[in-house]
């Protein structure tokens, strides 16, 4: 099994006292894992692009083909997870397999990807605050304000102890999830416009219209389970914690997604949801709630829109304080990033460091009085996405990569073909998202027409920069990491 001291990371050398052990259980991290997906505002936000642009009909169709792309990666990624149990996430198994450099070429782009979608996070809930608030209680604050209040309760939630930030986001998701379901059983069970069929899922209609584009939107909605092995570390039991929430976290994310983006397609009928999504993707879902359910459930689910916002803000707090202190640890950033809570054992210099420059980013946007959706949502949260469907592609290719070079007796099922047909499907997605690029982020031209070149720049600048030979003088010889039970 591959440690912290495996890997050749000194957590005492890099001034950490190590985060709190045994503090968070399969449970916990699957509320991670689901809130920074943000299941309501992938619904709400995600399914009106994915039906309208994409595919119409066919769309849950194309929910379901990347959740089982995501099962086979996840096949491969939590074998692997039984001997990577460094934190960091992707960036720890493609510093195993493919190299140091690598690796920290893909802990740079994590770092990047996750800020950029916890900044896009920022701009859209001060969009929705400022609506929402300002229609149903009369308080008219600007949305850059919202957006900063936000960053001092995350800052503050993140600063203690991780079970704190566990349950809060437990309740925050519990409630958006449930809000969901009893719109989709609403439109059910009173069979929807045209009653309940399934050719959602027939083969004609998923592949009709623009399937690329519904699978992009799709894989969009999904990001964010890397968290499982972030949270390694703070993790009970970790050998059989990390993959049944990886595992849990991706059922538990398809068949949700899958089966309320189907229900929107019964609520509207199969041959005007295209065109609903098309006409008014912001009352998409609000009309069928209202229809099926009452006005007054539509208002809780614009409540609830907020918080969800507000529980995936939480959760990519956490995981980025959690890759900064991961960085520092190998060397690959300022040591003061490692240090823990004396108290609280989280990585509060970390996060406060991420605090404030998130408040740089998102003050730069107000200055230049850019929209928060259209500019600040739409072009962070694209980089973002395509940032982490690179990081799963190359992390597939580590698996591939780890298990051929090692004997340990697992089926090559698990070790080769699941994770080459994940690590296809995410090529694929890597291809779509390029090619429909202005579709992504709203503009294709102009400054969001650059944003891809930040991922390979990113990557190069892990790659090239010079490495030192002290803490990460263990992985140079991938076989020195394993013990003699894992060489068998």
């Amino acid at each position: 099994m591959i440690t912290d001291t495996d890997a050749g990371i000194d957590v005492a050398a890099a001034g950490s006292g190590g985060l709190r052990a045994n503090a968070v259980g399969a449970a916990g991290i699957v509320f991670f894992v689901v809130a920074a997906a943000s299941p309501l505002s992938a619904a709400l936000g995600g399914s009106p692009a994915a039906v309208g642009a994409g595919n119409g009909a066919g769309a849950p169709g194309a929910y379901l083909a990347v959740g089982v792309m995501l099962l086979l990666f996840s096949v491969g990624y939590a074998a692997m997870s039984r001997y990577v149990t460094v934190g960091g996430g992707f960036a720890a198994y493609i510093q195993e397999a493919l190299g140091t450099r690598m690796g920290r070429g893909a802990a740079y782009l994590a770092t990047v990807s996750y800020v950029a979608m916890q900044v896009g996070l920022y701009g859209i809930f001060g969009f929705f605050a400022h609506v929402v608030f300002g229609r149903q209680l009369g308080v008219d604050l600007s949305w850059s304000v919202w957006a900063f209040i936000a960053m001092v309760l995350v800052g503050v939630l993140a600063y203690v102890e991780i079970d704190l930030s566990a349950k809060v986001l437990g309740v925050l998701m519990i409630c958006e999830v449930v809000v969901l379901l009893v719109v989709d059983f609403a439109i059910v069970g009173k069979g929807g416009a045209q009653g309940v069929t399934f050719t959602s899922f027939s083969p004609a209609t998923v592949t009709g219209g623009a399937l690329g584009i519904a699978l992009m939107f799709a894989s969009a909605s999904f990001i964010g389970f890397e968290a499982t092995a972030i949270y390694s570390e703070e993790a009970r039991d970790p050998d059989r914690t990390i993959p049944r929430a990886t595992y849990a976290s991706v059922l538990l994310i398809t068949v949700f997604l899958v089966f309320t983006v189907w229900s929107f397609v019964i609520g509207h009928g199969a041959d005007k949801v295209q065109g609903a999504a098309r006409q008014s993707p912001d009352a998409f879902v609000f009309t069928l709630s209202s229809r099926y359910v009452g006005p007054v459930w539509t208002d809780v689910m614009q409540y609830l829109l907020i918080t969800s916002f507000f529980a995936a803000l939480l959760a990519f707090h956490n995981t980025i304080a959690r890759y900064l202190l991961n960085l520092s640890r190998r060397g690959w950033g300022p040591s003061l990033l490692a240090r823990t809570h004396p108290k609280y054992q989280s990585p509060h210099v970390a996060g406060v460091v991420q605090s404030v420059v998130g408040a740089v980013i998102v003050g730069i946007f107000v200055v230049a009085k850019l929209d928060p959706y259209t500019a600040l949502f739409s072009w962070t949260v694209g980089l973002g996405t395509l940032g982490v469907i690179v990081l799963q592609a190359l992390t597939c290719l580590a698996i591939i990569t780890f298990f051929r070079r090692r004997r340990t007796g697992l089926s090559v099922w698990r070790t080769l073909i699941a994770p080459g047909l994940g690590g296809a499907g995410l090529v694929a997605a890597i291809v779509l998202a390029l090619k429909n690029w202005g579709v992504l982020v709203g503009a294709g031209t102009g400054f969001s027409g650059y944003l891809p070149w930040i991922v390979p720049a990113v990557i190069l600048i892990g790659v090239l920069l010079p490495v030192s030979a002290g803490r990460n003088s263990a992985t140079s010889n991938p076989a020195n990491s394993l013990t003699a039970a894992d060489r068998g």
